[in-house]
């Protein structure tokens, strides 16, 4: 099944199961696949599948599956209330014994990265679960609007050469209202922090992106190191929510890589089209969120563009992506 009918499928037995106990105590309506764009999905993985692309490599984009390489993401918090603080469980099985994966290589300081996302793009959380003994794995999170949700697990299982991502649906009750993809813009505010993006994306090669942090008209220039670099920087392409990685160039303490103000990174994309972009950076102590959409044209070709509206909330319009819960 491909993931577009997954989406429509896991909606459809969602709202027969659970009908109006979505909106016990409110009276509010039905979970919803909030992105208009979602019925272009099967198009694009159609096309990296002809294409042969991913991530430069000739590999699918990650996140697309639950289950992959002999791993399986098992969410075992398929659905939550919006506005409400809850713990999100999960594990990371082995297909082979049934086991949850208990020992991982670190990558970016983390055995493991968890991103989720609400399928608008608007609602961005990048979280640092625990993991237990068995290998189930928790974290408190608070999504503040209802609507379908992508969870993502970044991770490299102890001694496999690279890296998996593996991605499941997540239920977030409440009332919904669907939201168009933010506009293009190159800069972006959050937290009194104004990010400029420089650069642009390409199909098939690495394109250069640079991600310039000021405060109050001024560069900043002591970023401080956060999982092991000075920005963290994740595209998920609008639609399906394929999951980019991306790793900047250089490190904090190799003699060449400045703390700010620019944070440079390359990135490959698989198709045309929306991208959403999310940098990370940490100055004064706090994590912050700045993000982007991105449109990357065919051919090998940029847009110049770059990308968007920081998300809505405290500080000004940090709420929804300043989401750093660990």
């Amino acid at each position: 099944m491909n993931t577009g009918l997954k989406i429509t499928a896991f909606t459809a037995a969602v709202a027969a199961t659970f009908g109006t106990a979505y909106g016990v105590g409110k009276g509010v309506g039905p979970v919803t696949d909030r992105t208009p764009a979602a019925q272009h999905h099967e198009e694009a993985a159609q096309h990296d599948e002809e294409e042969g692309a991913g991530h430069g490599e000739g590999t699918a984009p990650g996140g697309l599956q639950i289950s992959e390489r002999g791993y399986t993401l098992d969410l075992r918090t398929p659905r939550i209330e919006a506005a409400r603080r809850d713990t999100l469980r999960f594990a990371v099985v082995e297909d082979s014994t049934g086991r949850g994966v208990t020992a991982y290589e670190k990558e970016h300081d983390k055995e493991l990265h968890l991103i989720v996302a609400s399928r608008d793009l608007t609602t961005y959380r990048h979280l640092h679960p625990t993991r237990a003994a068995d290998g189930t794995w928790s974290t408190p999170v608070e999504l503040p609007e209802a609507g379908g949700y992508r969870v993502f697990a970044d991770f490299r299982p102890e001694g496999a050469k690279e890296g998996l991502t593996l991605g499941a649906d997540l239920a977030v009750a409440g009332e919904s209202e669907p939201r168009e993809l933010p506009a293009p813009s190159t800069t972006a505010k959050v937290d009194g922090y104004d990010v400029t993006l420089k650069g642009g994306l390409k199909t098939g090669t690495g394109g250069d992106l640079t991600l310039n942090v000021a405060k109050n008209g001024r560069p900043v220039t002591d970023l401080q190191p956060y999982l092991g670099a000075y920005g963290h920087l994740v595209a998920l392409r609008s639609g399906d929510l394929a999951y980019l990685h991306v790793h900047p160039n250089g490190e904090p303490g190799d003699g060449r890589t400045k703390a700010g103000p620019g944070v440079s990174f390359m990135a490959t994309v698989p198709s045309a089209g929306a991208y959403r972009l999310f940098l990370d950076f940490k100055h004064e102590g706090k994590v912050r969120t700045a993000a982007f959409t991105v449109h990357a044209g065919g051919g090998g070709h940029a847009e110049k563009d770059g990308g968007g509206h920081a998300e809505k909330g405290g500080g000004g319009h940090a709420e929804k992506s300043d989401g750093h819960q660990h």
